[in-house]
């Protein structure tokens, strides 16, 4: 094994630690209630030391938003690997559909998927969260922002229109998750993401 691959597969070792303890945060806390979620039940659900937590995160809204992030990283990795003869905005449409849709619950019964959204709402509220989650928001638009350079031959650091897809990109899938949180009955996210990103290829057209 090269330098390069021991280093890669360290790096991806390193992601897959932070993203099994995000996810077992997000898990935790939609079951037992946000102040009911400590650092060491989060360790010991994903089955390392609180050591192991500490290595990566502060606390456990830190560990949460780290979701949010490693999406963006796979949805820039997914958007480098579209063909590149491919129109930019079915390559994102794909890349995030590919990210977000994989995460869709199945199966859950509506009452059982009414109370799992309202608990994730209300850890969405926590002023705590909100904080992290923007620290999140900029680590995951300078990742697509940086994609998108790639693919269009444009600047990141000094040209508006990477900058400009990457927000979109955030913008709109934060729409698209907001609408399915708040919908009476369950609704695809996978669906909602492609109307919404239809609308925003199109230019928004009115309705």
């Amino acid at each position: 094994m090269t330098v390069e691959e021991a280093t890669g597969l360290r790096e991806r070792k390193k992601r897959e630690t932070r993203l099994a303890l995000s996810r077992a945060a997000i898990r935790l806390s939609i079951e037992r209630g946000w102040d009911n979620v400590t650092v060491e039940a989060i360790a010991a659900e994903a089955n390392v030391s609180v050591r192991t937590f500490r290595n990566y995160f502060a606390n456990k809204a830190e560990a949460i938003a780290a979701s949010h992030a490693e999406r963006a990283l796979r949805i820039a990795d997914e958007l480098r690997a579209r063909p590149s003869d491919e129109p930019l905005w079915d390559s994102i449409v794909d890349a995030v559909l590919a990210q977000f849709a994989a995460g869709e619950r199945a199966g859950a019964d509506s009452e059982a998927e009414r109370r799992w959204r309202d608990a994730l709402r209300l850890m969405l509220a926590e002023p705590a969260l909100q904080g992290e989650v923007a620290k999140a928001n900029a680590v995951a638009q300078s990742a697509l922002a940086a994609a998108v350079a790639e693919r269009t031959g444009t600047d990141a650091s000094r040209d508006v229109y990477p900058q400009l897809v990457a927000a979109v990109i955030g913008a709109g899938s934060a729409v698209a998750v907001e609408h399915c949180l708040r919908a009476e009955e369950p609704v695809s996210l996978a669906r909602v993401l492609r109307d919404v990103f239809e609308c925003l290829a199109a230019g928004l057209p009115v309705p």
